[in-house]
């Protein structure tokens, strides 16, 4: 694939600078926060999906909330849950929230390999797929459509494997994040672009891909999945 393919066509620029000091005083958090925007077309690229978007968003392995910064910033007052395991990230992500007076959010402690809350509308579910076996893959997808919303989407990034050099550099990374402790999940298995698809049918969904791995040497993709006409009627 041409270098040229790999971002996509509608990515929105983020004032990057503004965004990261929401979480200031925490240099650790500030400093990853305005790297991943510098070098990851990601939150570009989401906040680009959700444009004039009416649906309450519930965002499954938030981290520390960068993409509800991202919306804030440009102006999208869409309603917004963030969901994460890890206690730490959530109580970044609540300090940055509060620090911008952000209304009609939340942050919550939860595990995605349990059931999800209540929910009704889209979805954000953003390198998190890997972490999780296939089965629990399945099980995930599976409550996310039954709790999306007939105008809704589940927007995701996944890292595919597709026999590249990228793909293996996207396990290496994913399991030194656990090693670092960034992630307290530990990397599972990277699924095949004909895996999901026949997940996404099993959980009654229509998926499109395209590359999104800017400057990054990942095999990622952005992923728009939506309810099938069949699981509609």
């Amino acid at each position: 694939m041409r270098a040229s393919a790999c971002y996509h066509p509608s990515v929105h620029k983020l004032p990057k600078r503004y965004i990261a000091a929401s979480f200031l005083p925490d240099r650790y958090f500030h400093g990853y926060s305005l790297c991943k925007l510098a070098t990851d077309p990601l939150y570009g690229a989401i906040c680009a999906q959700f444009d004039q978007h009416d649906q309450p968003l519930l965002d499954l392995g938030c981290g520390i909330g960068l993409l509800l910064q991202c919306l804030r910033a440009l102006g999208n007052p869409i309603t917004y849950v963030g969901i994460d395991s890890d206690q730490e990230k959530i109580a970044a992500a609540r300090l940055a929230a509060t620090k911008r007076a952000i209304r009609d959010a939340s942050f919550e402690i939860g595990d995605l390999a349990h059931e999800l809350p209540a929910h009704h509308g889209s979805f954000a579910l953003l390198d998190i797929l890997q972490y999780l076996e296939r089965p629990a893959r399945e099980r995930l997808l599976l409550q996310v459509a039954r709790r999306l919303s007939p105008s809704g989407k589940a927007v995701m990034r996944i890292g595919i494997d597709d026999g590249s050099w990228r793909a293996s550099v996207a396990r290496g990374a994913d399991r030194l994040g656990h090693t670092l402790r960034w992630m307290r999940s530990s990397f599972r298995s990277q699924p095949t672009r004909e895996e999901l698809m026949n997940s996404f049918a099993k959980a009654g969904l229509e998926a499109r891909f395209s590359p999104l791995w800017g400057k990054t040497p990942f095999t990622n993709y952005l992923v728009i999945a939506t309810l099938s006409e069949q699981s509609q009627g």
